[in-house]
Order: structure tokens, then sequence, then C-alpha cells
């Protein structure tokens, strides 16, 4: 077997086309599938040394993800996230679906290892470090910062300069956002009340800048509000409240970077009709105003 990942310098964003799939070296230790299929079901297979993290996300179709005992069906609008430890594992594709899928070497995570236990990369790390070949750590609904984020990574092959660090710096959001994601819960926390927070953290994932009440939430969860407030909190160490915005915010901030939409536009894209509220949230959670990175 060999190494998905080159392991020389002298290589950065190289692009390999395929019959139905584009492979993207960006650099050492990171690359990303762009997957469209048409009408026929499809398979790839993964017969390397490496240790990775690999993300899944599915914008439409189904794919199935075997490994040794493993196996995983992640249909459409959804994002799978992944662990593999040095061992073959294979990706079947149904018809007419279309995923994106970023890979990272366990030596790329090591760069940013804090050694806190509840850090995400640290936690994916350790997880790395086991024995289990191929495992599920997350899934969760497709959300619209995520696949906003793929498209970025996507659209880099159309940069003139400077594509390998452009596309680096647009992984780099898009895997601190869905390790963000992780849920790395404390054994202390009850079964009942992580299986509450879990849901409604799905239905927030898919409905942040139009948000449910609480009470609302709490009846999508077959709960009362008080139950779902203290399970939220408990699980996601932040109030349901705080996690909204910080999805809003998160998506606020990279709108903003595209220097499109007007500071008003932005705001309401992501759930704020005053425009002056948002301005000091934005400036409460990043240390500077909206029309300061405009």
């Amino acid at each position: 077997m060999e190494s998905l990942f080159f392991n020389t310098p002298k290589e950065c964003y190289k692009i390999t086309k395929k019959s139905f799939y584009e492979q993207v070296d960006i650099s050492n230790g990171i690359l990303f599938y762009d997957i469209n299929t048409n009408s026929q079901k499809r398979k790839i297979e993964f017969n390397y040394i490496d240790k990775m993290l690999f993300i899944v996300l599915v914008e439409s179709g189904e794919v199935i993800i075997r490994g040794n005992s493993f196996k995983k069906v992640v249909k459409s609008s959804s994002i799978a996230t992944l662990i593999n430890i040095a061992s073959p594992f294979e990706i079947t594709i149904k018809s007419s679906s279309k995923l994106f899928i970023l890979f990272i070497a366990d030596f790329f995570l090591k760069r940013y290892l804090s050694y806190k236990d509840n850090e995400p990369i640290d936690f994916v790390y350790n997880k790395l470090k086991g024995k289990e070949a191929l495992s599920l750590i997350n899934l969760t609904p497709l959300d619209a910062f995520s696949l906003y984020l793929a498209n970025k990574i996507k659209l880099t092959s159309k940069c003139i300069n400077l594509q390998s660090i452009k596309c680096m710096y647009r992984c780099l959001e898009f895997i601190v956002h869905n390790l963000d994601m992780l849920d790395i819960i404390d054994s202390s926390v009850s079964l009942d009340e992580q299986q509450i927070a879990k849901r409604a953290k799905d239905i927030l994932l898919k409905s942040y800048t139009n948000a449910p009440t609480i009470a609302k939430l709490a009846k999508m969860c077959a709960t009362n509000e008080f139950k779902l407030k203290r399970a939220f909190k408990n699980v996601y160490k932040i109030t349901i409240y705080g996690y909204i915005q910080k999805l809003r915010l998160e998506r606020a901030n990279l709108l903003l970077k595209e220097d499109t939409l007007s500071i008003k536009e932005v705001a309401k894209s992501v759930g704020y009709n005053h425009s002056g509220y948002f301005a000091k949230l934005f400036f409460k959670t990043y240390g500077v105003y909206p029309k300061d990175i405009i």
C-alpha cells in the first residue's frame, strides 16, 4: 500500500481528473474529492497506509461507506465525519449523487494540537492513535455554512495566483466549523439529556437563520422548555440562544468577506432584522465592526 497524501513540498495544488470526480491535492497532508455522478452506481476504493480524518458532505443522493466490519449509509443533505487508521475502505456512490470529501492526514492535525482533552482536534487525534480501523465520530444534517465553505474550496481552482494557500485557508475554515460541531460530551451527562440536546442541535443547524422559539423547539424535541435548556447547556456548554448566535455570526463573517452584500443585507440573511443590533453582536464576538472588514 502507498500513501494517499504526497509527502514532498515540491507539489501543491494538483488537480487529477477522473471519470466522475476530481482529486485536488492542496498541500502535504490535505486533499479533497469533488464527486458528481449522473446515472451510474460508482465505487471508490482506498487502499492506503495513512491514518486520516475525512469529512463527507453529501449534497444529494446517497453513499455507503464500508471498511472491515464497518458499514454506514449517509443520505442526502448530511455530513459524516470519520476516522480511518491505516485500513482499506471503500465508498459506494448511488446514481445521481453529488458529494465533497475532504481528507486530512494525522500528521496535518498534529500541527494544531493544544494538548487539552476537550479540544476537538486533540479528541480526533487521540482517536487516531487507537486500534479501531474505521469509525464514524459525527453525523449531522448538512448546514448552509458547511455547503458554502465546500463550494468556496472547490472554486479555488478558478484563482490565478496563490491557489494552494487560498485553498488551505478555506479548508481550515471548513475543518474548524465541522470539528466544532463534534459532540464531546461529559460522561456525567445523562443519555436522555444527550438525546434531547442532539435533536435540538440538528434542528438548529438547518434553521438557525429563522430559528424556532424555545417553546416550539421543546415540542419538536418532545420535552419541555426547562429540560431542553438544561440539557443543551449541559451537553454543549452554551445556551440555545448563544448557539444560534454563534452559527449566525460565523455565516455573516464569511458573507462580509465576500464583499457582495451590504451590512444590512448580510444581517437580514442570517436572521437579524436590525443591522445596528447585528453590528453590536459582531463587535462583541470578533472585536471589530462589520463596516471595518468590508
